[in-house]
């Protein structure tokens, strides 16, 4: 096993179908972080000295068991507050699979987080107290993941030891669950009922509950297909920084390829000027590549001399990204400072290009609870709506439905420099 703190590879680059980056949400006190302690724990991902450490903060606290939170919990007000504030990223590995997970809060007012930790997730796991069932932080969580398109769902019925293990119970809270979640488009949902405290079903089926005849919940995630939509998508590469060296003669542009991929000899179309040209070689830190693919960051070498420079787009020229000064976009408001409404100023920082946008219109609201859709003027800390923007310079984008790091954005308040909305691009024009 690879421990939590020396991961033996370099998860980034790690093989598609060997990486999963999970992100686990749900209401407060619903079992997150003891969650991804038991994982840890169970799955002997632990160094002795952690464990030691554990023991050790665990005794402190009069606790006649390990308290697993406190993995996970490592911020000094969330272990006094028994709370999680923060997004906690974890590595580790099993014989299968490499993961990445982010722990997200669940607190309504830290539900930005929680957009921050799913944003790039490949599954989202929903946490769900078996004695209190579906709450709104629940529904909220599902609506985000369905949003953000997270490919895969897990609804985990925790603290099933607390209803004596009741199957109904659990029947009752996944088909209420379906119910509301029919209408997100949701790819795929897999229940599992959990006891995260005692660790039934999480790394090891459970004989508690012998009615359930699915895997525990490290079995599927080991065993989960991860779509690969990154590399099925058409080539983009959003030019952070171009590299001259002109005592070798090199000139290189540099970033994250944020779809397809890319192999020497293609050809490309550079964004704004519209200009073809064909990439000569693909370059990493460690050598040149026969071919580069999303997520790849590398260098590209072209075979003509064109003005490229940061938050500029290298891209397929037969299937190129919109240039696009208007957006339709639904946005999660963040800020605690003010609401957003018609007439705002921002900063749209979508990929590595940054402008100023103006908020032309607040169209609609998304009620979290009931999943309708009405008119709003403004949306307040938390909510969920659309809005119409117009920028200053345009941007290259594509649809956040074909493209989740092009059709990603994030607002930015001028004044304070604080990010203020995730924005999804559904229309670009």
């Amino acid at each position: 096993m690879t421990t939590v703190d020396e991961p033996a590879t370099d998860p980034l680059f790690a093989p598609a179908d060997s990486l999963l980056r999970f992100a686990t949400a749900g209401a407060v006190d619903d079992g997150k972080s003891t969650l991804i302690g038991r994982l840890l724990h169970d799955s002997r991902s632990l160094l002795a000295d952690q464990l030691e450490q554990l023991e050790l903060a665990s005794k402190e606290r009069g606790d006649e068991q390990l308290d697993l939170a406190m993995l996970t919990d490592g911020l000094r007000a969330e272990r006094e507050q028994g709370i999680t504030i923060d997004v906690a990223h974890r590595y580790f590995e099993t014989a299968r699979r490499a993961f990445i997970i982010a722990d997200t809060p669940g607190h309504a007012q830290y539900t930005r987080n929680m957009v921050t930790g799913a944003s790039t997730a490949d599954l989202a796991i929903v946490l769900v107290d078996a004695r209190n069932g579906l709450t709104e932080q629940s529904r909220r969580h599902a609506v985000l993941a369905g949003l953000l398109r997270v490919p895969q769902l897990v609804l985990a019925v925790n603290k099933m030891d607390l209803v004596g293990h009741d199957e109904s119970v659990f029947r009752g809270i996944t088909e209420e669950f379906a119910a509301f979640t029919e209408r997100l488009r949701l790819r795929s949902v897999t229940p599992i009922p959990i006891s995260a405290l005692n660790g039934d079903n999480v790394v090891h089926r459970s004989a508690a509950m012998p009615w359930y005849e699915g895997p525990s919940l490290l079995e599927h995630l080991e065993t989960v297909e991860v779509a690969d939509e990154g590399s099925t998508a058409d080539f983009r590469l959003p030019v952070q920084y171009a590299i001259r060296a002109p005592e070798r003669d090199y000139r290189g542009y540099a970033g994250q390829i944020a779809g397809g991929s890319i192999a020497p000899g293609e050809e490309v179309l550079h964004l704004p000027s519209g200009m073809r040209t064909r990439v000569t070689a693909v370059d990493t830190a460690d050598g040149e590549l026969e071919r580069g693919r999303a997520p790849q960051s590398v260098t590209l070498r072209l075979a003509d001399d064109i003005d490229v420079g940061r938050g500029d787009v290298l891209c397929a020229p037969d299937r190129p990204a919109t240039a696009a000064e208007e957006l339709t976009a639904s946005v999660c408001w963040m800020s605690p400072r003010s609401e957003l409404a018609a007439g705002a100023r921002l900063v749209l920082k979508h990929t590595t290009r940054s402008v100023k946008a103006e908020v032309t219109e607040v169209r609609e609201r998304l009620d979290v609870t009931t999943l309708e859709r009405g008119p709003a003027d403004r949306l307040g800390l938390n909510d969920i709506g659309e809005i119409g923007l117009r920028l200053a310079r345009p941007v290259f984008c594509d649809p956040y439905a074909a493209n989740r790091f092009t059709g990603g954005a994030v607002l930015i308040d001028e004044s304070t420099h604080a990010t203020v909305g995730a924005v999804l691009i559904t229309e670009a024009r």
